[in-house]
C-alpha cells in the first residue's frame, strides 16, 4: 500500500507519535481495573499537577466536542448560557451538542481574530435576573482560536477578572493549548491556572495522540460531581489506561512542546514561501499551527489535486492550511511550489 501524502487539512490527520506508540504498547500489557482506577491514570494525574498546578482535578474523556460538552455540563444549568466567539468551535463545529447536551444557549460574539474581549461581553450581562432571558455564566474561548490567532497571558487575566467580577466563569477550550503555550514561550500553568481559568478542555489528538482529551478543573468544589456528569455524557472511557498513558508520554519531558513547537515553525515556515506569492494573501496572523490565505479561486482545485486541505471561506476563496507534528520542511515547499505551478498554469 503507498503511504499518502502528509496533507495540510487537519492536525487531526497526521498518526500518532512515535513515543505515543510505544507508551500504547506499554500500557498493553496484563490487565488493569477498569474507569481510571489504575496505575497508569495516577501516573497521569500526577504529571497533569506538575504541568497544571497541584489544584487541578483531571478526568480523561474520548474526544474534544465531549469534553467541551461535558465541561459546560458541569458548570451550567439549562437557563444558563456561554458566551463565545461566533468562529469557535462549540459555536460552528460540533453541531449543536453543547446547546442539546448541556441544554444551555450559546451567544455568540464577532471578534477580531477570532479572541472575545471583555467589553463586548459586558451588554449581554443587561438582563441578568430577568426571568424572561437566559442566564450569562461561562465565557468560552479557544486557544489556539479558530483562526490560529492566541489569547496572551494577560488577555486571559483580563476575561478572567472579568467573568469572575461578574459571577461567571471562564472554559477554555484547549484543542491546541499545546500549540498556543509553544508559541508564546510559556507553561501550561501559566496559560491556564495562572491566567485564572476555572475549566478547561486539554487536547492530546491534534498533538501525537491516538485519541482522547482531558477535563481538568483549577477548582476542586467545580469537580465535585463530574464523574457523574462524564457518565451521562457518555465520555467515561472503561480502558482509560489507554489515554492515560498517552498524556503520560506527551507530558513527561515535555514531548508536547517539541511537538506543538514544531508544527508551529513549519506553520511559519509556509507562511514565508506563501507571503514571497504576490497573488497570495494572508489573512489571519501566524501565531500557532495554522495559516489562512487567500488564493486566486481556479488554483485551489488544482492544488488539491496534489494536496488536502480544506477551503474555509467559499465565498472569498480562503483556504486553512494546517501544519501537525510531523509536517516536513520538504512538504511545505512542496505545498508552496503546487501553489505557484497552479498560478502560473
Amino acid at each position: 500500500m503507498t503511504r499518502p501524502k502528509r496533507g495540510f487539512a487537519s492536525d487531526n490527520n497526521a498518526g500518532v507519535h512515535p513515543r505515543v506508540m510505544e507508551a500504547l504498547g506499554a500500557a498493553n500489557v496484563g490487565h488493569a481495573v477498569a474507569y481510571g482506577d489504575d496505575a497508569y491514570t495516577v501516573r497521569a494525574v500526577g504529571l497533569f499537577r506538575e504541568r497544571f498546578g497541584e489544584r487541578a482535578e483531571v478526568f480523561f474523556v474520548f474526544g474534544g466536542t465531549g469534553a467541551n460538552v461535558a465541561a459546560l455540563a458541569a458548570v451550567t444549568r439549562p437557563h444558563h448560557a456561554v458566551v463565545c466567539a461566533e468562529t469557535s468551535h462549540v459555536n460552528v463545529d460540533e453541531c449543536g451538542a453543547v446547546e442539546r447536551l448541556a441544554g444551555c444557549k450559546l451567544l455568540p460574539l464577532a471578534g477580531a481574530g477570532g479572541k472575545l474581549r471583555p467589553e463586548q461581553v459586558e451588554p449581554l450581562l443587561a438582563r441578568r435576573g430577568d426571568q424572561h432571558h437566559s442566564q450569562p455564566r461561562v465565557v468560552s474561548v479557544a486557544q489556539a482560536t479558530e483562526l490560529g490567532t492566541v489569547y496572551t497571558v494577560e488577555e486571559l487575566k483580563g476575561l478572567a477578572e472579568f467573568a469572575h467580577r461578574e459571577g461567571m466563569l471562564l472554559h477554555v477550550d484547549g484543542a491546541r493549548l499545546a500549540n498556543a503555550a509553544a508559541h508564546l514561550g510559556v507553561s501550561l500553568e501559566e496559560l491556564t491556572a495562572g491566567a485564572g481559568v476555572d475549566v478547561l478542555s486539554f487536547g492530546g489528538a491534534k498533538n501525537g495522540m491516538m485519541y482522547g482529551e482531558a477535563v481538568v478543573f483549577f477548582d476542586p468544589a467545580l469537580a465535585e460531581d463530574f464523574r457523574f456528569v462524564r457518565k451521562q455524557c457518555a465520555q467515561l472511557p472503561s480502558k482509560t489506561r489507554f489515554i492515560a498513558a498517552q498524556f503520560a508520554a506527551l507530558l513527561e519531558g515535555d514531548l508536547w512542546r517539541e511537538t506543538a513547537a514544531h508544527a508551529n515553525s513549519r506553520a511559519r515556515q509556509l507562511a514565508a514561501e506563501l507571503r514571497a506569492i504576490p497573488q497570495v494573501r494572508l489573512t489571519q496572523p501566524v501565531e500557532s499551527n495554522a495559516v489562512f490565505a487567500v488564493l486566486p479561486r481556479d488554483a485551489i482545485a488544482r492544488v488539491q489535486e496534489r494536496f488536502f486541505f480544506y477551503v474555509w471561506n467559499e465565498q472569498t476563496s480562503e483556504v486553512r492550511l494546517m501544519c501537525s507534528y510531523d509536517t516536513t520542511e520538504e512538504d511545505v515547499r512542496e505545498l508552496a511550489a503546487a501553489i505557484r505551478e497552479a498560478l502560473e498554469g
